[in-house]
């Protein structure tokens, strides 16, 4: 994906940190002109799903706050060590509130990299106690090994049964540095084992470990269950690491993977890629319509890629504070033609494929 970039496109000051800057991109060009229709367009013709609307609240995924110790081409965030948009106590609070009372089931929470919120421990603790089903936590594994007030998080991941899901780019060193920075794959490599010897990951074990697989390129990724197959055989037989399950999610053409694919010129032929393998049996089942995505300043939004374009909930509800499911449940979902990402294929969400 040529040359890594260690700053966040927020701290070099590009023109596509503004939301809105990248959603003219993804309006005009080959939107615009009629070359490819529109998302709305395409789902108004081939399912009956439009407008979107949300089904049974299953999943709250709060962004605890952009701070992240890499710096990854393809992030959607554009998280890194320059950003400090953290979540206060008082909104983690507010949070809490919501997840004592809300017929949600899974409680997912992200960043950035989340362990960098100060609050973070306190907030799991509290938020454990909830009764919530599948409380996962969304590690890089780098940060287990970054520093030492971190070393302890396997033992805290095990002590609350969380499931930890974690980003993995490929078996091999290379493609995973190339992606996330020089070091990245040894240091996950390690995290994945002290995980291990925790019992996570192992056959029969309660303590879910999953991977996450992004391209690290301008191309689609694979079939899930093949990748599973050959990653768990891979890292089995070369560092006898064990998981669970994978998940293959499909770079959305939004923050620094839109800044890759321009500047390497594969926007137009990536949005190609992504329209021709639309999936309308994806549709229905697109992550937005069973989950309410928290920022880490309190709004509400369809789904974490909505919320890194600044696009919010459709909805007299906008902030966790006034957090009402019903009148939540009642609104039109936000769209663009970033979700394509999420109905090519098999779709994408953040828990892997959606569609047979």
């Amino acid at each position: 994906m040529g040359k890594l970039k260690t700053q966040s496109l927020h701290k070099r000051d590009s023109d596509l940190a503004q939301s809105n800057r990248q959603l003219e991109i993804l309006s005009n060009g080959i939107f615009k002109n009629g070359e490819l229709p529109t998302f709305a367009k395409k789902i108004k013709e081939t399912t009956n799903h439009f407008p979107l609307r949300p089904k049974k609240l299953e999943i709250l995924q709060i962004n605890v706050g952009y701070m992240c110790n890499q710096v990854c081409e393809h992030c959607h965030v554009d998280a890194g060590p320059d950003r400090k948009e953290i979540m206060t106590w008082e909104t983690m609070e507010q949070c809490l509130d919501v997840i004592r009372n809300t017929g949600a089931h899974t409680l997912d929470l992200t960043g950035g990299a989340p362990e960098m919120n100060p609050h973070f421990k306190r907030f799991v603790e509290e938020a454990s106690k909830a009764g919530i089903k599948d409380f996962i936590v969304r590690s890089n594994l780098t940060i287990i090994r970054a520093n030492k007030k971190y070393y302890d998080l396997p033992d805290f991941f095990k002590k609350h049964n969380v499931h930890v899901v974690s980003s993995m780019p490929h078996w091999t060193r290379g493609k995973t540095d190339k992606q996330r920075g020089e070091g990245v794959f040894d240091m996950s490599i390690k995290a994945l084992q002290e995980l291990n010897e925790r019992g996570y990951g192992m056959p029969g074990s309660d303590l879910r470990l999953d991977l996450v697989y992004n391209p690290s390129g301008a191309f689609l990724p694979g079939d899930q269950a093949s990748m599973e197959k050959d990653f768990k055989k891979a890292l089995l037989e070369d560092f006898g690491i064990q998981f669970h399950s994978l998940f293959a999610i499909t770079n959305l053409p939004i923050a620094r993977f839109l800044d890759y694919l321009i500047a390497s010129e594969n926007y137009e032929d990536y949005m190609y890629q992504l329209v021709d393998a639309y999936n309308p049996a994806a549709v229905e089942n697109v992550m937005c319509t069973n989950t309410i995505s928290i920022s880490w300043d309190g709004y509400l939004f369809d789904c974490d890629f909505n919320q890194m374009l600044e696009l919010p909930v459709a909805s007299k509800v906008k902030h966790i504070r006034d957090y009402n499911e019903d009148l939540l449940n009642d609104r039109n979902i936000v769209i663009s033609q970033h979700c394509y990402g999420c109905t090519a294929g098999a779709g994408s969400s953040c828990q892997g494929t959606v569609a047979e």
